[in-house]
């Protein structure tokens, strides 16, 4: 799941910007990419670069062998999210609330190599399922208390097939998992609350009647 509210404001609380689709798979990838050993269990590990695709990208042949490739294939509305309320009582219903639904492939010409960057990679997502805002890239303008969770998703043999059979090669190792709940916020709420900024505080006798 994904639970995006961004800084607080006066007035109530702002809704990550329109590039918080970006900014979820570009952090996915620099986590992934900043935690790969140089080595496991006394061995090298298999060189292995993280690398987020635009959907056209897909059916290029990487420049270099040893790569695991994250596809933003699909984005879903979700409606439990929008009809949920806002945080600080503040309504959201005109925030736009999203699922992301991701693919992610390994790129390798060595079984090896291949099986075991790729189940390092799924351990490592299962192991830290949780992105926190000191990890988020800063361009949607995250909170501090932000986070991401991602959820395993599995497609059907049908949709998966339906997937690589639109590229050449046919098909990749892969596996699929949902980013839950990215919420976008209108931008004329955050032209009405500018952020705080400063408090300012006076101190004064108090007069009674």
């Amino acid at each position: 799941m994904i639970s995006i509210h961004a800084a607080a404001a006066a007035g109530g609380y702002f809704l990550a910007n329109v590039r918080a689709i970006h900014s979820v798979g570009d952090s996915i990838v620099t986590f992934l990419r900043n935690t790969y050993p140089s080595t496991l269990y006394g061995n090298n590990a298999p060189a292995c670069e993280f690398e987020l695709l635009a959907s056209s990208q897909l059916s290029a042949e990487p420049a270099e062998d040893g790569r695991m490739r994250l596809l933003l294939y699909r984005v879903t509305m979700n409606e439990h999210a929008r009809q949920a309320p806002g945080r600080g009582g503040r309504s959201d219903a005109g925030a736009l609330s999203l699922d992301l639904h991701y693919l992610l492939s390994a790129w390798f010409d060595n079984a090896e190599a291949e099986h075991i960057a790729f189940a390092w990679t799924l351990r490592q997502l299962h192991l830290h399922p949780v992105l926190d805002a000191s990890s988020l890239t800063p361009a949607a303008a995250w909170a501090p208390d932000e986070i991401i969770q991602l959820v395993p998703a599995e497609l059907s043999t049908e949709d998966l097939m339906r997937i690589w059979d639109a590229v050449v090669p046919s098909y990749r190792l892969s596996a699929s998992f949902v980013a839950r709940v990215v919420r976008l916020d209108p931008d004329e709420d955050r032209e009405q609350f500018a952020p705080v900024v400063a408090r300012r505080l006076a101190l004064g006798r108090e007069v009674k009647p």
